[in-house]
């Protein structure tokens, strides 16, 4: 039998380890657990909240409903042929755990995105991305359950609607699509990608020959970079990468460049060019900010810090002057990639 608990802290269970409460709180670690909820949720007509690794949401009050946290677990081969195996993820897997796996059978696609925090739920939603590789070009499917109707469906990744740090789930599906599992197709004969950032230059630094590279000599240089220009949650409360990366258009990006020669941009679709949110904020004199508990982090000026006692509501506030400043710069306003709630 499910458990339901109630005023429950969330503390523990967000990586800025703000410190506000749920109504009610249940683990869910299969379909039969979010089944067992339904007399309960249509009973008490309650709102929900999808948590799985906290590691992308900034909480600013306390949450009058119900927190489901994801908890399924489990890794395994469902098929495969001489190019490629399909392997089906319980959301509650954590994140960087499928990718070690995935690596150590050679099975290339998301070596990449290798450290994310997060579970494996929450990469369809965010359609998280790192180093030139975005977890949409390795989903095939993502199965959950409905949480109004608790129908089961399946949806096709062209079903799940991607785009940059974008999905249906995060969009017309948030908070009302419970998704249990991801299905990855992954190759048997990976293409190795190391043109993004600095891989190449950290690869030079392992000793590693170019032409004999293989994704677990990615893995490993993007842990050392990122463990490098990231801070460790458990010693400063972050959420990773706090803004998404803005496009302009082509003439945007031109006047920008006249004005500050030093600015790169990447092609990113027909007329647009996508800039550096963290070089806006570095330009803007933010990196290393602080003041009282909240700051950028003087190593990646897209990672906003608490420096231990800072409410949700200090931290959104800190972001909304780093999102004015930028502003008044550049004339770009950026979006938050955190979940504000």
């Amino acid at each position: 039998m499910i458990k339901i608990s109630e005023n429950i802290s969330l503390k523990n269970y967000n990586t800025f380890a703000i410190d506000v409460h749920a109504k009610y709180y249940a683990e869910i670690t299969n379909e039969n657990d979010l089944l067992e909820l339904k007399d309960f949720i249509r009973s008490n007509n309650t709102t929900f909240l999808i948590l799985g690794g906290g590691s992308n949401i900034l909480f600013t009050q306390d949450f009058d409903g119900l927190v489901l946290k994801i908890e399924v677990k489990g890794i395994k081969i469902v098929e495969e042929n001489k190019d490629y195996v399909l392997i089906e993820v319980g959301a509650g897997v954590v994140w960087d755990d499928f990718v070690l796996f995935s690596v150590e059978k050679n099975l290339g696609g998301i070596e990449n995105l290798s450290l994310i925090p997060g579970k494996v739920g929450a990469a369809p939603i965010q359609n998280i991305g790192a180093y030139g590789q975005e977890v949409k070009d390795t989903i095939h499917s993502v199965k959950g359950i409905y949480l109004d109707t608790f129908e089961k469906h399946i949806f096709t990744g062209s079903e799940c609607n991607f785009s940059y740090r974008n999905s249906l789930f995060k969009s017309d599906l948030k908070n009302k699509f419970l998704i249990t599992n991801v299905l990855f197709k992954l190759k048997k004969n990976p293409l190795i990608n190391t043109s993004y950032g600095s891989i190449e230059k950290e690869l030079k630094n392992l000793g590693k020959n170019s032409s004999i590279i293989s994704i677990k000599d990615v893995r490993e240089a993007v842990i050392r970079i990122r463990k490098t220009k990231l801070p460790d949650p458990a010693i400063l409360g972050n959420a990773g990468s706090f803004f998404k990366n803005p496009s302009v258009d082509s003439k945007q990006f031109s006047e920008l460049k006249n004005k500050y020669p030093e600015i790169t941009g990447f092609e990113s679709g027909e007329n647009n060019v996508k800039l550096s949110a963290g070089w806006l904020i570095e330009k803007c004199g933010l990196k290393g900010y602080r003041t009282g508990d909240v700051g950028i982090y003087n190593r990646q000026a897209l990672v906003i810090v608490s420096y231990g006692n800072a409410s949700g509501t200090e931290i959104l506030d800190f972001s909304i002057y780093v999102k004015d400043k930028v502003q008044q710069k550049f004339g770009i306003l950026l979006q938050e990639e955190v979940n504000i709630n």
